[in-house]
């Protein structure tokens, strides 16, 4: 998160290109929205019996489990040439790399658009903290379900947005970090999950590897936004601005745990 913080930083200030970020997580860790409320949304106890990170993101959205997952990261510029102004149209354009990644694999992805005034509804007032809970505008879907999550935050004239695709997904372990009102909305949750959520690798005998998913999404974005992507490497001082960054607030408790 501190690296994602820096190259928006850095992109805003001129020093660099727009990037786009793929990344892993270790060890496998949950991420809660600028907004959330930890202790009202999270188990902590059971984060810390998996051993799993935690962290808050820059960006907003619900509660993310980065485990058997593919994270990718976009910083642009609010003013880049054909950009949207508005947050929604705006995602639908960066998606769209995205969308063609998953095409590219095979699989018969589309953009969830809300079709009844309850879905439209629904996604105002999200029912529960999980973030593969529902699809919301433009989010992908493959037959009907959710592949991949979106957050976007938009700083220093910056736009942020932070992508999670996934290949696998253990329920079991997705659900016990959430705070649930009561075992019977627990129970509600683990059986509407699978209808909702689902992982690219349920749709094929032969799992995607990680490299396959990073070449397909690449030219994904190649080819929707016209662009050429090229190898960047931080400097040593670009290193230590992450390292500083990193310590006084992505790993902080006052950060991580401010709401």
């Amino acid at each position: 998160m501190a690296l994602d913080e820096a190259l928006l930083d850095w992109h805003s200030a001129g020093e660099i290109p727009p990037v786009i970020r793929f990344y892993e997580w270790d060890p496998a860790t949950l991420s809660i929205g600028y907004f959330q409320q930890v202790h009202k949304d999270i188990n902590l106890e059971n984060v810390l019996k998996n051993q799993l990170g935690f962290v808050r993101r820059p960006t907003g959205g619900r509660a993310v489990l980065h485990d058997q997952e593919l994270t990718y990261s976009v910083i642009v510029t609010e003013s880049y040439p054909d950009m949207p102004q508005t947050v929604t149209e705006a995602y639908r354009v960066i998606s769209e790399g995205i969308l063609l990644g998953f095409q590219k694999l095979g699989l018969e992805a589309y953009f969830s658009v809300p079709e009844t005034k309850q879905q439209l509804d629904d996604l105002k007032k999200p029912k529960s903290a999980v973030c593969f809970d529902a699809p919301s505008w433009y989010e992908l879907v493959v037959e009907g379900k959710k592949v991949a999550g979106s957050a976007q935050t938009r700083q220093k004239g910056v736009i942020l947005q932070h992508g999670a695709i996934l290949l696998d997904l253990d329920e079991e372990l997705l659900l016990s970090v959430f705070n649930f009102e009561s075992d019977e909305a627990k129970e509600r949750m683990r059986k509407k999950l699978p209808e909702k959520a689902v992982a690219m690798n349920q749709f094929v005998d032969t799992p995607f590897s990680m490299e396959q998913c990073v070449e397909a999404f690449s030219n994904g974005f190649k080819e929707a936004l016209a662009i050429e992507l090229v190898p960047y490497e931080l400097t040593e001082n670009q290193e230590q601005y992450v390292e500083q960054l990193m310590k006084t607030k992505y790993g902080t408790d006052e950060w991580n745990y401010k709401k």
